[in-house]
Order: C-alpha cells, then sequence, then structure tokens
C-alpha cells in the first residue's frame, strides 16, 4: 500500500498538482503585479508538503524491507535494497537540500531590497536548480515506477507463507 501512495502521490503532484501554481487561472486570480512572486511561493509551500509525504513513504519503504528481512527471513536483493536506498537518498537530497536553496534563490530574485545585477543572477541560478530538482524529481518518479511494479508483482510464486516461517 505504501509503494501505490507513494506513486500516486508522485505522479499526481508532477503531472497535476506541481503544475497549479503556474496556471493561467492563478495568474488571473493573483494579478499580472503578484503573479511571479505569489505563485512561486505557493509553490515552494506544496513541493515543501510534497517531500515531507516522500520522507514518510521513504522511511515506511525502508522499515517494510527491514521487516520483511526480520520477520520472514526474504532478505531482498541488491537491486531492491539499492532502489529504495537511491530513492531515499534523492528524496532527502530534493528536500533537505535542493528545496531550501531553490527557496532563498526564490526570494532573493524577487527580492524588492536586493540589487537587480544580484536579483538577475539569483534568476539564473534559480532556473540552473528548477531545471536539476525536476530533473530529480523525473528520476524518482521513474524509480518509483520500477518500486512499485516489483512490489506489486513479486517474484516470489507463494502466495501464503506458513506459520513456522514467522521468526519471533
Amino acid at each position: 500500500m505504501n509503494a501505490a501512495v507513494w506513486f500516486g502521490a508522485a505522479v499526481f503532484f508532477t503531472f497535476s498538482t506541481g503544475r497549479a501554481p503556474f496556471s493561467p487561472e492563478m495568474a488571473a486570480l493573483l494579478g499580472a503585479r503578484n503573479y511571479p512572486y505569489f505563485s512561486g511561493a505557493i509553490a515552494q509551500i506544496l513541493i515543501a508538503r510534497y517531500f515531507q509525504m516522500q520522507i514518510i513513504c521513504a522511511i515506511i519503504a525502508l522499515g517494510h524491507l527491514l521487516a520483511e528481512w526480520l520477520y520472514l527471513g526474504k532478505m531482498p536483493g541488491k537491486f531492491g535494497i539499492g532502489l529504495v536506498m537511491g530513492l531515499c537518498l534523492g528524496v532527502l537530497v530534493g528536500g533537505c537540500w535542493m528545496q531550501p536553496k531553490l527557496k532563498t534563490l526564490h526570494a532573493v530574485k524577487y527580492g524588492a531590497s536586493q540589487r537587480p545585477e544580484i536579483r538577475a543572477a539569483a534568476g539564473r541560478s534559480f532556473r540552473a536548480w528548477h531545471g536539476v530538482s525536476m530533473g530529480l524529481n523525473l528520476l524518482i518518479v521513474s524509480g518509483l515506477t520500477v518500486y512499485f511494479w516489483r512490489v506489486a508483482n513479486p517474484s516470489d510464486a507463494a502466495r501464503f507463507v506458513s506459520a513456522v516461517k514467522f521468526r519471533s
């Protein structure tokens, strides 16, 4: 269930909710004067919540792997462990390092107290970091596709586990 929630939320946010602050409807609502700054600020709030949800799902996925190993004696393969660890690393890099950096650059880009050349440099840097962040997000969604497929279609043909398989 965690894999389905994680994958579904990532797809929904990436292809639907994440675009909403930059839609024509939001531009009309905020007005031409307020649109660029406030739409980006709204997006930053949504992205922060998105990464909080992703971190929670990553922790649950790690707990799931650990529980399978401890209780069922089913050691996941190198690919499975690498995939979950890679997803966790991607989520932590995106949520704990890139997003705060983007938030700071966004504030400098639209800050009235900054000189125009500093704001222009912040704008260029923001565009570059935003592109890297979007690439990382698409990489995470691709990894989640593989993870969800592996969880939904286990290679183990046994449907039920006998009581003697559980460890105490």
